[in-house]
């Protein structure tokens, strides 16, 4: 009996040990998570990197982390280089991470359409959008992380709410009914005189 009381206190203790390893691990890795910005030594202008977040993760457990790239786009034909790159991330490693690259863009901004400012931003289901130079809607899944730096001076900010009337009012003009009696607007929406 007393066997079987020690037998079940000990695997209580070691499912106890992992689940909390698991849980530290799981957390420790997210900190590493995600696509970065970071200036390429050599050749001045952004790059997106990843770090090996299970590696830095790991190599936590017994002292400083071991940070080292998992992926960048300037691989594969620079993959050989030495990761000088790193000094930026150990500086600042949440503020460089892309999520927060453009939180702090659209900070001071406010919508091209409703001139609502972004207090705060959805990531998850409530995503902003954006406006071309040429007049084209965007969402962040069309734009190339690559050109993420060119987008940010070129384009407009464009807020959720926004960006789902102009895209529908785009790809469903046939849907749309313009009362322009509702909107204190003499015109059309293509800046004509309403019908009569």
């Amino acid at each position: 009996m007393d066997t079987a009381v020690g037998s079940l206190i000990a695997i209580i203790g070691l499912a106890a040990a992992l689940w909390f390893g698991f849980r530290w691990l799981v957390r420790s890795s997210s900190r590493y998570r995600g696509s970065r910005v970071v200036t390429c030594p050599e050749t001045k202008k952004p790059a997106i990197v990843e770090v090996d977040a299970l590696h830095a993760s790991l190599t936590s457990i017994v002292g400083l982390p071991d940070i080292r790239l998992e992926n960048c786009s300037r691989w594969p034909v620079k993959k050989q280089c030495g990761q000088e790159c790193l000094t930026d991330l150990d500086v600042a490693p949440d503020s460089c991470l892309v999520s927060g690259v453009l939180m702090r863009w659209y900070r001071d901004k406010n919508c091209v359409y409703c001139g609502k400012a972004f207090s705060e931003i959805q990531w998850v289901d409530h995503r902003p959008a954006l406006l071309s130079t040429e007049g084209n809607l965007l969402s962040w899944n069309e734009v190339d992380l690559d050109k993420l730096r060119g987008v940010l001076e070129t384009h407009s900010p464009v807020c959720w709410d926004c960006y789902i009337t102009q895209d529908f009012r785009v790809n469903h003009p046939d849907l749309v009914v313009y009362r322009p009696w509702q909107n204190d607007s003499s015109g059309g929406v293509d800046g004509s005189s309403p019908p009569r």
